[in-house]
């Protein structure tokens, strides 16, 4: 619905540059899924009609990953952000997409473990 679906010119094109040196290249359409659910349901539907897929984190990368170079669907998954589980144990987190370092740290807090900027997991 509305809330989670936007064609408006200044949302496109907020999506559709990051931090790099490249110009805009804004999607057709930006949405945001709340559920791994409805990312599925996105996507094959994308992969259907062969419309372009385009992720969308904080906007802050600096490879210009986020230009939308064929249009396409803006994947934003910034409502996905919960952190699901923590294992203090063996130093691992299992977040959603949309989990900030910043969200992370706070949610740390307090375990003496911390998420350092670079690190990337899988």
């Amino acid at each position: 619905g509305a809330p989670n679906v936007s064609t408006a010119t200044a949302v496109r094109e907020q999506h559709g540059h990051d931090e790099s040196m490249h110009p805009c290249a804004p999607p057709d359409v930006v949405v945001w899924p709340q559920a791994v659910e409805q990312v599925q349901e996105l996507a094959a539907l994308c992969h259907r009609s062969r419309v372009p897929m385009v992720p969308f984190g904080t906007g802050t990368g600096l490879e210009g990953g986020v230009n939308a170079v064929q249009g396409g669907v803006c994947f934003d998954l910034s409502r996905m952000d919960a952190i699901a589980e923590l294992s203090l144990e063996d130093f691992s987190v299992a977040v959603e997409p949309g989990v900030t370092h910043k969200a992370l740290n706070k949610h740390l807090r307090g375990t003496g473990l911390w998420f350092p900027v670079g690190t990337v997991g899988v």
